[in-house]
């Protein structure tokens, strides 16, 4: 075979394989993810809040793959999403005491932040709240990708 024959080759099996890979990192989480909350579920849980915020696509450091939107509801037992997230691996849920919309303000922030737990759907979610955390000493709550690094969405459920 002659050396251009197998560098096209080469170049189109390895862009298949990246073009595959990255398919497969975006599609794993939605085939694994559990089911997601019903509406009556999460409307049950957003009934017993004592707060309420709205994640927005709009925000500084969201994209077209990186987004949430809905509205969030902190309560004394859960958190709770009626609304959409864009699918991603390890989304991890975090209070704040300051909004956040930007990778630099989270890693700024992240000490000052309190883990609540994994977002494991992406239409709608409940996740358990601590028992030890009181959402009244944070204002905001922030989806953000642990594996990459990325921010996903936040929203302010109370003023500074």
């Amino acid at each position: 075979m002659q050396r251009k024959t197998i560098a096209l080759l080469l170049a189109t099996h390895l862009l298949v394989g990246g073009a595959g890979f990255a398919a497969g990192i975006y599609l794993l989480p939605i085939l694994i993810a559990p089911p997601a909350p019903s509406g009556e579920q999460v409307a049950a849980s957003q009934a017993q809040a004592t707060y309420q915020g709205t994640f927005k696509r709009d925000l500084k450091d969201s994209d077209r793959l990186h987004w949430g939107e809905g509205k969030v509801s902190i309560g004394p037992s859960a958190i709770s999403l009626m609304g959409k997230l864009a699918p991603g691996p390890d989304y991890q849920l975090y209070l704040s005491p300051e909004f956040v919309e930007t990778e630099a303000d989270f890693a700024r922030l992240k000490p000052q932040m309190v883990h609540i737990g994994p977002v494991k759907t992406f239409d709608n979610f409940i996740v358990p709240l601590p028992s030890d955390v009181n959402p009244a000493d944070y204002n905001s709550v922030i989806v953000w990708c642990e594996t990459f690094g990325q921010f996903i969405t936040a929203a302010q459920y109370q003023n500074p």
